[in-house]
């Protein structure tokens, strides 16, 4: 937990699998439209970080909720934002850069090999 009260995970700590149909356990993926097509992490839900407050009622508000950007601080201040909202998000720390060097796959929309 870090010093606002978000809970904070190292990727050994983020479950593998993820999906987007799954309202009980939930990757949110707070990167930009750019970042995201370039690949992301399979069944993650993507919302960029500015379009978090209008979007609220996509993100099931009893998920166990993991919130990922790049490499940790654009998804820390979503989960404050969640946090204060009523959610119990956790930050991935290390964000996708962290899950591809973990190994983890990486997808483009078409289902394609993706990049971080």
């Amino acid at each position: 937990m870090d010093d606002t009260g978000v809970p904070q995970a190292a990727i050994e700590q983020v479950p593998s699998a993820f999906d987007d149909a799954d309202d009980a356990r939930v990757l949110l993926d707070v990167r930009e439209d750019d970042e995201w097509r370039a690949g992301h992490a399979p069944g993650a839900r993507h919302i960029p970080m500015s379009d978090v407050p209008a979007r609220m009622a996509e993100i099931p508000p009893d998920a166990e909720l993991f919130v990922v950007c790049h490499a940790g601080g654009r998804s820390q201040r979503v989960a404050q934002y969640l946090a204060r909202n009523g959610y119990r998000p956790v930050n991935v720390s290390g964000g996708m850069l962290a899950w591809a060097g973990a190994g983890r796959p990486v997808v483009t929309d078409d289902g394609g090999t993706g990049a971080v």
